[in-house]
């Protein structure tokens, strides 16, 4: 059996759950119990700290971790990166008050910045030959500037809106974090199987992201025309209608030009176009 450490709670425990979901394992909720066993698959969750995580991998209490890459950055522990998983983006940026007049990375010099991120800052100021004071922090790192704790802060940064209430703006980012699936390096070729079951439930989840599943009824002069637009995976599946001189054509489009093809497609003399999300994609 695997275990697998996620986060106890916010965004990237909901992302996370959603996407074991997708894949089909099944997890019973519960908010009292550390550890849960899924119904049907051979995983158990073990929910901790995002902090936690990273170590708890390296050291082998889980197999598996899933953690943003902030959190695998700043702890450095021995751990394998198996894959990005695409969800819980943000980035961490260094930030200043809207009044200073900032010139670039030479102004922190000799500034102290508050960060919860400090491993990641001290290196990333050290590769730049800049020499700043960084000052720790846990909690609410945004309101250091307004109390006078700190001159600038270095934290992550989603829409920007809780440096927009604290009067700060973003002008620098450092590094840009996902959720990543993590593993302990001394796996057992059985918990390695396992893996590669749970990778192949992912991957078909992962790839059927942004995909729409296009049905039409396109005439027989069209057809070529068609295809050609079409961006399908191999070729589009194209069949005879009873009505002749007429076909239904089947393929699959990303999201992101879904409108400028479908367009095309109706120029072209597409005609009773269905589309269905797509909830799994094995290629």
């Amino acid at each position: 059996m695997l275990r697998i450490a996620v986060q106890s709670k916010g965004r990237l425990f909901e992302d996370t759950m959603n996407l074991l979901s997708e894949a089909g394992i099944k997890i019973p909720s519960s908010k009292r119990t550390l550890l849960v066993e899924s119904r049907n698959f051979p995983i158990e969750i073990l929910y901790l700290r995002d902090d936690d995580i990273p170590q708890s991998v390296a050291g082998g209490v889980a197999d598996l971790g899933i953690v943003g890459r902030n959190e695998f950055e700043e702890r450095q522990e021995d751990a394998d990166i198996v894959r990005p998983l695409g969800f819980s983006k943000c980035r961490l940026s260094l930030a200043v008050p809207k009044t200073v007049d900032y010139t670039g990375l030479e102004w922190f010099e000799g500034k102290k910045i508050a960060t919860s991120y400090p491993g990641i800052l001290r290196r990333f100021m050290q590769e730049r030959g800049i020499r700043a004071e960084i000052h720790v922090i846990t909690g609410s790192v945004e309101i250091s500037p307004g109390i006078g704790l700190a001159d600038a802060i270095f934290d992550i940064v989603s829409s920007g809106g809780t440096l927009v209430s604290n009067n700060l703006r973003e002008v620098e980012v450092v590094m840009r974090s996902e959720a990543l699936l993590i593993a302990n390096k001394q796996l057992t070729d059985e918990k390695r199987a396992l893996l590669d079951e749970l990778l192949f439930r992912i991957e078909a989840v992962k790839n059927a992201e942004d995909k729409k599943y296009v049905l039409m009824n396109v005439p027989t002069e069209s057809l070529e025309a068609i295809i050609e637009v079409l961006p399908g995976m191999k070729s589009p599946t194209v069949m005879p209608l009873a009505t002749p001189g007429w076909n239904s054509v089947h393929t699959v489009i990303d999201e992101n030009s879904f409108w400028q093809i479908i367009s095309r497609l109706k120029e072209l003399g597409a005609e009773g176009i269905l589309v269905v999300p797509v909830e799994k994609m094995i290629l």
